[in-house]
């Protein structure tokens, strides 16, 4: 008969949404009696909060851990996201939206996108956006939730959310203390290696107490106290290719109706985001600290507010990139602690989810075999990839030369992944998904034609369609779309309806 060995105290290093997000997903999937979770944090460390945008995966997530939506919404003043609005990233002048839904409906096994784009050679006006009800509904500020009838046009809606990142965190630092998770209130001191050097016996805090384990989750942000200052693992620097490296972060009030997406809108020297949630507006500046200064990037950022400020700016600094190994011995980096790519398609806080979902899809025994770090490594790190390139696609794919910035950002080489989708696209119009990757097709292609990037022809077999069916087909999608916004209550009532449902 075998012994299984399993891991009987697992410790979570810094809280803040990495620290609390693993305590709450463990805690949801791991009973007390078999295994000690424990949070060391400290109030007087602050942390980051990574974020207050997401993508659909975070509703996985939720669900996971038995979330109540309308709960969620009202305790961390949550509204929805149907998409991300892109301003000025073409050209100065331009706009478009990358919807979180598909585009239309993909017809005979080919894309729809190509029955477009053989309407636009036709000479159909109308954007893509027309024929995504994601995007018709977003700028019409109207939500409603997905019909769970596929023949239904609503059927084609996803959403994420936009709220506090602070009240997330404590959101689910109750879910986890609820399950049997223990705080410690304190600050590290000292790690302590064990013998075999690259694993951690425990840790040492000011104060004199020990808090020993069998695994270890680094969650302190940039510091990477574990991965970095105690293992040693080195970090990939990908600034030459994301080479903003400062943000600024201020509130703003409201000051108009509440749209369900995020605004990013492309700055002399990086981009400004605008983020939603009920009680204010989320409101930030990356930029490049060598195309901009500190002081202008500020003036920049409070000119571009809609509304007063209801604080400073906060600085942050920051190198684009990520770890070289994200699980060493028996610790995992989570969070910043892993990497850093900048928010501008909203997946911090995804890739904190994703470092989760992996390690509990390979939750190992003790002692912890080297293909099960080995295969951690390899999913983690094509993940940052892949998402890394689709944010490169933004700046590359520019027609701006009103900067030094956007000079610098139009003519850098690319990694060969990006090169070869870029091409791939521009000459047949084919998008393809690999490895599990993130961002699917009606992604890429929003950002593709949205950038600039559009193919000259479309596929053979849609060229052959005859004109009239063709444009039929497209006019049907759009005037069902549009009746199907136009039939959503606004953003703004569906939340107040939907959080005072909950409250009551």
């Amino acid at each position: 008969m075998i012994m299984q060995q399993y891991l009987k105290n697992i410790v979570i290093v810094g809280g803040g949404t990495a620290g609390w997000m693993t305590a709450a997903a463990l805690s949801s999937l791991l009973e007390p009696r078999d295994v000690t979770i424990t949070v060391v944090e400290s109030d007087t460390i602050g942390t980051v909060g990574v974020g207050e945008a997401t993508i659909p995966d975070i509703l996985a997530f939720n669900q996971m851990l038995g979330i109540n939506e309308a709960e969620f919404m009202a305790a961390t003043d949550a509204t929805f996201k149907l998409g991300i609005e892109f301003v000025g990233w073409g050209r100065a002048d331009s706009r478009y939206f990358h919807p979180f839904g598909q585009h239309g409906a993909d017809m005979r096994g080919i894309d729809f996108h190509q029955y477009w784009m053989r309407s636009r050679l036709d000479g159909n006006p109308a954007l893509i956006d027309a024929y995504s009800l994601c995007a018709v509904a977003a700028q019409a500020d109207r939500f409603a939730l997905p019909d769970p009838n596929p023949r239904s046009v609503r059927s084609q809606l996803r959403y994420a959310y936009h709220f506090d990142a602070t009240r997330y965190a404590r959101f689910l630092r109750h879910y986890a203390e609820a399950r049997g998770v223990r705080r410690v209130e304190g600050i590290v001191r000292n790690v302590r290696q064990a013998t075999d050097a690259e694993a951690i016996a425990g840790l040492d805090l000011v104060d004199g107490r020990a808090v020993d384990g069998d695994f270890f989750f680094d969650c302190t942000g940039f510091r990477a106290l574990l991965t970095a200052n105690t293992l040693g693992v080195g970090y990939d620097d990908w600034s030459h290719w994301l080479p903003c490296d400062r943000a600024l972060a201020v509130p703003s009030a409201h000051t108009g109706p509440l749209p369900p997406y995020t605004r990013s809108t492309a700055r002399t020297a990086g981009w400004q985001w605008r983020i939603p949630t009920q009680r204010r507006i989320g409101n930030g500046h990356i930029y490049s600290s060598a195309f901009l200064s500190d002081d202008a990037a500020a003036d920049i950022l409070l000119a571009g507010l809609e509304g007063p400020a209801l604080g400073d700016p906060r600085q942050l600094r920051f190198t684009a990139g990520c770890r070289q190994r994200f699980w060493t011995g028996n610790c995992i980096a989570i969070g910043l602690a892993a990497g850093f790519l900048e928010p501008l398609e909203s997946t911090s806080i995804y890739l904190i989810q994703e470092g989760i979902s992996r390690f509990i899809s390979l939750f190992p025994a003790a002692p912890i075999p080297d293909i099960v770090r080995t295969e951690y490594n390899r999913h983690m790190r094509t993940e940052f990839e892949q998402v890394r390139d689709f944010i490169i696609l933004h700046y590359c794919a520019t027609e701006r030369d009103d900067s030094a910035f956007w000079n610098h950002c139009r003519t850098m080489p690319l990694p060969d992944t990006l090169n070869h989708k870029i091409a791939l696209f521009r000459e047949t119009g084919r998008i393809f998904r690999y490895e599990e990757e993130l961002f699917a097709r009606p992604s890429w292609v929003a950002v593709m034609l949205g950038q600039g990037i559009v193919p000259s022809t479309c596929d053979p077999i849609v060229a052959t369609l005859p004109s009239g069916d063709v444009a039929h087909s497209l006019m049907s999608m759009q005037r069902a779309i549009h009746t199907a916004a136009e039939q959503m209550p606004t953003h703004q009532q569906f939340v107040a309806h939907y959080c005072a449902a909950q409250a009551a």
